[in-house]
């Protein structure tokens, strides 16, 4: 039963001022033991006055971000249901009409804090927030190698408990809700693979390649020589190893190579998934152009993206997933994508959205990550844990209420074999 002269009805009246809205749909449970808000919702538990004092100091949701990282606010039910819950309601819901609170909002915090004992200076922003990692001019090729060795560079071990045998970072392809993950991620491969036409003896280059796992695929399934480059040292090792184990070594080769620094084409077929959102808006037509340079005539590019789907207005740089998760990530619009490949001279051949199947990827993500919590926090920290939780449970509700898109845009260099007249060799 809630306590009417305890902290949480106080937290639960000035909070509405974080979403916006006449009330939080949220169960407040504060550190002094008192509950405020709908019996039946889920919870949401403020373990120290510090979860205010961050939200004081970032009334958004960047503060609220902080908070949970560092452990002075959580979730202790169902994450994914709270979120859904909390993005349905005021700012949340509207991210292209969101605005910061008023200053009169801002002295509704300041009193709430002063009387729950919360009012101070602002705490210093959880550890696994990398600022480090955005130091020096934006997408050198030393700040995105810092970017993506604080993303990946993490413990392969922690990894394969929340991605499954695959190994896999990036949308799977269902075929239906019960496919499970490893049986989904298997059928993006193999449709990556028949999109590009591999057939035995081609050369083939895979950006971003990760733990190595489309490129075993290719390799062994299709008879392809595959070169795959990726910025994480972590992932090359555990690649190489993987290749060979299958004995796939001399058809393999794993490389730690920025993108840019790729000279050895031509390859017949090019992929890319999961990567191009490293790249940036700016240096996006230059990544379709060296592409191209890399590809023979004729030879397909298949690019795999997420894409922001919101509005014009690009996600905030300073929220939490630039700052925690992806260090310079950018989504880029559909649009620009296909503009950047179309400029660069390559033909667009087909495009096809798998948003709601990255929706069901990151709920298995979730379901895993949380399954094993104990050995994550082991082999990482508990803030990292709690970083990757936080970053898939809301993209998952992102991907469902169609903020953020996911494409598979495949292309063609000019010349050489004609373009399919139909999809019938890869559907």
């Amino acid at each position: 039963m809630s306590r009417r002269a305890g902290v949480a009805p106080r937290l639960s009246e000035a909070l509405v001022i974080v979403p916006g809205t006449e009330q939080i749909p949220l169960r407040l449970r504060a550190w002094d033991g008192s509950e405020a808000g709908p019996p039946d919702a889920p919870v949401l538990e403020f373990r120290s006055p510090l979860g205010l004092r961050r939200m004081l100091w970032s009334p958004n949701q960047l503060g609220l971000s902080r908070a949970y990282v560092a452990g002075d606010i959580d979730g202790p039910g169902d994450l994914l249901e709270s979120f859904s819950a909390l993005s349905s309601v005021g700012k949340f819901a509207e991210l292209r009409a969101f605005r910061p609170p008023t200053a009169g909002e801002r002295l509704r915090l300041m009193r709430t804090a002063l009387r729950v004992g919360a009012l101070g200076l602002p705490p210093a922003p959880p550890p696994e927030e990398m600022n480090a990692a955005r130091s020096g001019r934006k997408h050198s090729k030393q700040r995105d190698a810092a970017a993506i060795s604080h993303h990946y560079d993490v413990g392969n071990e922690f990894y394969a408990l929340v991605l499954g045998q695959t190994m896999v970072y990036s949308c799977a392809v269902w075929d239906d809700e019960t496919a499970g993950l490893d049986a989904a991620q298997g059928a993006k491969l193999d449709l990556v693979c028949r999109k590009l036409d591999l057939r035995p003896g081609m050369r083939v280059l895979d950006v971003g390649c990760g733990w190595g796992s489309f490129a075993l695929h290719a390799a062994r399934r299709y008879g392809v020589d595959v070169v795959g480059v990726t910025l994480s040292h972590e992932q090359a090792t555990l690649g190489r190893a993987r290749a060979a184990d299958a004995g796939l070594s001399e058809r393999i080769g794993i490389r730690v190579q920025d993108y840019r620094d790729v000279d050895d084409g031509p390859f017949d077929a090019i992929s890319s998934i999961g990567m191009s959102e490293h790249v940036g808006r700016e240096q996006i037509g230059d990544y379709a152009s060296h592409l191209h340079g890399l590809l023979c005539p004729g030879g397909r590019i298949l690019i795999h993206a997420i894409s922001w789907n919101a509005g014009e207005m690009p996600p905030d740089p300073d929220s939490f997933i630039p700052r925690y998760v992806f260090p310079d990530g950018e989504m880029l619009s559909l649009t620009v994508m296909m503009g950047a490949l179309e400029a660069a001279g390559l033909e667009v051949l087909d495009v096809e959205a798998l948003r709601l199947h990255y929706a069901l990827t990151l709920r298995a993500w979730v379901h895993d990550l949380e399954a094993n919590w104990d050995e994550a926090v082991r082999l990482t920290s508990e803030g990292r844990a709690r970083v990757r939780r936080l970053y898939m449970a809301s993209s998952a509700l992102g991907f469902e209420r169609g903020l953020n898109g996911v494409n598979q845009v495949l292309a063609q260099r000019p010349g050489g074999r004609k373009p399919p007249l139909r999809r019938r060799e890869w559907m």
